[in-house]
């Protein structure tokens, strides 16, 4: 990493040569927007939902990402903070799906319950008359 100052701005123009000949760049194709590096859901990720360190893997690649950014190497930002955005999904759904599983057993537990006490209740209100034993 170059430490030395002054730095250089990568976007401040050119300048022109002595001669006066000028020359123009131009951009093929679409501006491609900067790269995401998923940094604060990687923090929530990492504190919250940090099953089996996938958020710990997550806030690694986003820093990762955000330093490879400050470098200017677009390409490897957006690598990693794609691998960081597949993290941060990961930790998520596996912090989220089995809690609502464990609910939905639950509710369909405790309706399954509640069918066999009715179907048992009228089991056991029922009136036998002494004929029924003949």
């Amino acid at each position: 990493m170059d430490t030395s100052y002054p730095r250089e701005d990568p976007r401040a123009p050119t300048p022109r040569k002595a001669d006066g000949a000028s020359h123009t760049a131009l951009t093929v194709g679409a501006p491609r927007p900067p790269p995401r590096d998923h940094l604060i859901w990687s923090v929530f990720s990492t504190l919250y939902l940090n099953l089996c360190c996938l958020g710990f893997l997550a806030l690694a690649y986003s820093i990762k990402a955000r330093d490879q950014k400050v470098a200017g190497d677009l390409e490897a930002a957006r690598r990693f903070g794609s691998k960081a955005k597949c993290y941060n999904i990961l930790a998520t759904m596996w912090a989220l799906v089995p809690p609502l599983l464990l609910l939905a057993l639950v509710v369909t537990g405790a309706l399954h319950l509640s069918r066999l006490a009715k179907d048992s209740a009228a089991f056991f209100s029922t009136k036998f008359d002494d004929s029924d034993y003949d």
